[in-house]
């Protein structure tokens, strides 16, 4: 498969936690983090948040700062979650002024995508959820996500929407939270340009496995729209270096992308804490990637078509083994 490498902007920025307020690291601004993006060979986009990094007050001066750091945009993100109004929710809130709001948001990030080139945004609806047994209409929630979602959809159908799904955080259910779920929200919405942004770190808290969410997304409906890469230990979205913990399984992904045939970015999504150094994280998270897909791309499809037919655990393993250590 061919790969193009994009980036969150802040990936290179300062990463802030409930802890630490302030973030670990100094302040950046945008310019700081392109200027570390143009570093790590090989990243040729760049994800950024609609109403932080880019309004229509300043868009032109940043799509030239983009492109004067040999960057595209490749995916325009609506800001969904990080204003105290959204905390009862965004699309499912049961404030009228709130959903509208919402819905709008998300429409500005579509024309601004429109103008900037991208024509892809990706909203997550992370607050659209509950904590507590008895705190939400299961039903007029969806109803309210499918006509919200719809709405937006409909607002320019050239613009592709990937929804984000999660598990939970910061509420402690999403009702758009699994790759299941989100299948259902695009199927009942049921416009071509709706589809998955598929966080492969939201998959693994899931407790879901990464390569048969890209074959479920292609199976119903080709809705595999972008992705995000990181890694995490299952229990919390750690959003680490892609590969540094689930190793073999990224190995089943690339395979599973390359047969599906996705040929959209692959996306990091780091957070980079505690590491100072931006720009090692960057060319780590690439070499590692890069890594993975060289094994993937050493297995053989018509053995590892097999093995799946026999259903011979020693026979994938060893398959996985000899392309991990490049035999052949």
């Amino acid at each position: 498969m061919k790969a193009r490498f994009s980036a969150v902007a802040v990936v290179f920025g300062s990463t802030a936690d409930r802890y630490v307020l302030k973030g670990y690291t100094p302040a950046r601004s945008l310019g700081e983090m392109l200027d570390d993006a143009a570093k790590v060979p090989g990243l040729t986009g760049i994800e950024l948040v609609g109403g932080w990094h880019l309004n229509d007050a300043n868009q032109d001066a940043v799509v030239k700062s983009i492109a004067d750091h040999g960057f595209e945009i490749s995916m325009l993100i609506p800001e969904l979650w990080a204003d105290g109004k959204w905390g009862w929710g965004t699309l499912t809130s049961a404030d009228p002024a709130i959903r509208s709001a919402a819905k709008d948001r998300i429409r500005v990030a579509m024309d601004l995508a429109r103008r900037v080139g991208c024509s892809r945004v990706s909203p997550w609806f992370g607050h659209d959820g509950y904590d507590y047994v008895l705190q939400a209409d299961y039903v007029r929630a969806w109803d309210l996500l499918v006509e919200g979602l719809a709405a937006c959809a409909d607002h320019d159908p050239g613009v592709k929407v990937a929804v984000e799904y999660k598990v939970k955080e910061p509420r402690t259910h999403a009702f758009v939270g699994s790759t299941a779920k989100a299948l259902l929200l695009a199927q009942e919405v049921n416009r071509p340009n709706v589809g998955v942004n598929l966080d492969v770190g939201h998959a693994l808290l899931g407790y879901e496995s990464m390569a048969e969410s890209v074959a479920l997304l292609s199976r119903f409906g080709n809705r595999l729209f972008h992705l995000h890469l990181n890694d995490n230990y299952r229990s919390w979205d750690d959003d680490m270096i892609p590969g540094s913990v689930h190793t073999l399984e990224w190995i089943e992904f690339f395979y599973w992308l390359s047969r599906t045939g996705y040929d959209g970015w692959l996306s990091l999504d780091v957070f980079a804490y505690r590491e100072r150094d931006k720009v090692a994280v960057g060319r780590e998270s690439l070499a590692w990637l890069r890594t993975l897909m060289s094994a993937a791309e050493r297995l053989d499809r018509g053995q590892v078509e097999a093995a799946m037919l026999s259903g011979d655990a020693m026979v994938a393993t060893r398959l996985l083994r000899e392309a991990l250590v490049g035999k052949g």
